[in-house]
Order: C-alpha cells, then structure tokens, then sequence
C-alpha cells in the first residue's frame, strides 16, 4: 500500500513537471515566434519572453496549487473518497502535496521556458553570433520531444510516439502564433 501511495504521488509530480515544462515552452516559443512573425526585434522578444516566463509561471503555479487542493480537499468526504480510490489510499498530506506540485510546476515552467529565449539571451550578451531563431527552433523542437518522451512515463504509450505527439502539437501552436504576429503586423 506505501508502494501505491509513492506510485500516485510520483505521478502527480511528473504530471506538475510535464505540464509545466509543456506549457512553459510552448507558450514562450509562441511568443519567440509571434514577435518573429511580426518582424520586431530581439530586444521585444526577450521583454516579451521574460515577463511571459514570470507571469505565466506564476499563473501556472497557481493554478496547479489550487486544483491540486481542490482535489485534496474533494477527498475529506469519505463517500467520495472512496468512490475515487476504493479504499487503496488511506491519507494524504494535503499542503505539502499542493505545494509541492505547484513549485515543481512553476520550476519546470519557468526552466523549459526559458529554452526558447537561451539563444537570444546569448546572443544579446554578444556570446552567440549565428541565428538566434533558428537556434530557438532546434532547442525548443529537442526540449519538446524530451518532454514528450518523459510523459510516456505517466501514459504507458511509446516514448517515441509520445515525444513525436508533443512536437508536433508544439510545432503546430508555434507556425500559429509565428502566422497570427505575421498578419497582426500587417495592421499595426
């Protein structure tokens, strides 16, 4: 039964990590590509991209906290708790585990967030001379099927296929935000 519980928490973190990195650097390379798409500078893109990794980090954070309590607290009645576990899991530690997932959340977001400004950051301290975009791109697009490779531990499914899924979901919400700064640019 300590197994089980280990086995549910462990889940629960890798599913904070997983969609905390995802959406970090999805939504960061979506800015990365919009502002690209628009013809803006390196400079937009790193204001951009670093008030995106703060304040969509804490926005994700908050978010895993309170579903995560939300769904601790679910499990004070004893009816529902059952319903939901069978009587497997006996007791949870309800902050620390909110916490927890919302850190790891935060964390992840905020490092895989990142992956898609690495490039430019160089670039802007003169320690990266080629193209910052393209750069971005292979980092992100690498970043991306890691990621989806580690989902598979929570899935079951290939890692390979997991790690193909998620780039391309990535790759298809980036062309997106790259062909929506394209045609806003056009009107601005």
């Amino acid at each position: 039964m300590n197994e089980h519980n280990e086995l549910i928490h462990t889940a629960r973190y890798i599913k904070s990590l997983v969609y905390g990195g995802l959406d970090g650097i999805i939504t960061t390379f979506a800015v990365v590509t919009g502002v690209i798409g628009a013809s803006l500078s390196a400079n937009v893109i790193l204001i951009l991209g670093f008030a995106n990794l703060i304040a969509d980090g804490i926005s994700m954070a908050a978010g895993d906290y309170l579903s995560t309590k939300s769904e601790i607290e679910s499990h004070k009645n004893k009816n529902i708790f059952r319903k939901i576990t069978r009587g497997k899991l006996k007791s949870m530690d309800r902050n620390r585990s909110s916490i927890k997932n919302a850190i790891i959340t935060f964390v992840a977001f905020v490092l895989f967030g990142f992956i898609p400004l690495f490039s430019f950051v160089l670039a802007f301290f003169g320690l990266f001379n080629g193209n910052s975009f393209e750069l971005s791109i292979i980092l992100t697009f690498f970043s991306l099927f890691i990621l989806g490779s580690l989902k598979s531990k929570i899935t079951n499914k290939s890692w390979i296929k997991s790690g193909i899924e998620t780039l391309i979901i990535g790759g298809i919400a980036s062309g997106i935000a790259y062909y929506v700064g394209y045609l806003v640019s056009g009107f601005v």
